[in-house]
């Protein structure tokens, strides 16, 4: 048994209000990603429902699926386990 560190990525799009200059907050990204996180750090993966073949690619899949109802425009999540080992996944 090992431990890894990894770097979360998540894209959203949409079109930029020309008020604001802005099309989404980034708070509400961090308040949908948090409780994730929380619940990964420190803990065995393949005890998680979901994550019991925690490779890049079915964590990647498993954070969309949990963040894709509370992020409107979700587009993709990129996890890192390192800087030249990573996986994009964008919902197909």
């Amino acid at each position: 048994m090992h431990g890894h560190s990894f770097k979360l990525e998540v894209v959203v799009t949409g079109t930029v209000d020309p008020k604001s200059g802005l099309f989404y907050d980034h708070a509400k990204i961090a308040e949908a990603v948090r409780p994730l996180v929380d619940k990964l750090d420190h803990t065995c993966l393949n005890e998680t429902p979901g994550l019991e073949n925690p490779t890049l690619e079915c964590m990647a899949k498993w954070f969309w699926d949990r963040l894709q109802a509370s992020l409107p425009g979700l587009s993709e999540i990129t996890l890192h386990e390192t800087p030249r080992a990573s996986c994009t996944y964008r919902g197909e």
